[in-house]
């Protein structure tokens, strides 16, 4: 019943819709513009690195302040797992918006920096290389997601392995189209660094 209850407290935090909310103060309804999509990298394309940084922020942190709170209320690595996932879950079918929300990249990162920040570090590390090198955001997230659940198993086998395969195996089917879209060459591509450097 506990992992029930932090899992909830996560979901109704994790579901707040920050990527939605930013954007909508410039007046930008990010489910009507660019890919649609709820997320931090669709603020990004159409609000300005300014909102879409901040919306990538907040994503982060709405996961990542309850899941460090949990679990130094609790000491209990497990319910600090079912705070995060339900954080994850809570972003990626909000309550809020019609349960219509985001991919949960921004908000899986939050929780592995709690799981394993040095798995947090080797996903950055893995997302910058790729999205650099092949500017595609989707196939970026979904690698090194999961190059970090396959680190976290060889530095903390299961206990940190499994969680983290949970989140990149959500995250992978969040990205069902994308992937679609990358096996048929039709993927968007993103410059992440031409968009940082507007000012808009």
């Amino acid at each position: 019943m506990s992992y029930l209850i932090w899992g909830l407290l996560g979901y109704f935090i994790g579901a707040i819709p920050f990527s939605y909310i930013l954007p909508k103060l410039k007046g930008v309804d990010v489910r009507r513009v660019g890919s649609g999509n709820v997320g931090g990298t669709n603020a990004l394309r159409a609000a300005g690195p300014l909102i879409g940084g901040l919306s990538m922020l907040l994503d982060t942190l709405k996961s990542l302040i309850p899941s460090i709170a949990v679990y130094q209320f609790t000491g209990d690595v497990k319910i600090t797992v079912a705070t995060a996932l339900g954080a994850i879950l809570g972003h990626d079918f909000p309550v809020y918006l019609g349960f219509r929300g985001g991919k949960g990249v921004a908000t899986t990162l939050g929780a592995m920096f709690v799981i394993c920040w040095q798995c947090a570090l080797v996903f950055l590390g893995v997302w910058f290389l790729i999205v650099t090198a092949s500017k595609y955001v989707s196939l970026a997230s979904i690698v090194g997601l999961f190059f970090a659940a396959a680190f976290g198993y060889l530095i903390g086998g299961e206990m940190i392995g499994v969680p983290l395969v949970i989140f990149a195996t959500l995250a992978l089917l969040r990205h069902r189209s994308n992937v679609e879209r990358l096996i048929n060459g039709t993927e968007r591509k993103t410059d992440i660094w031409s968009y940082v450097k507007r000012r808009d």
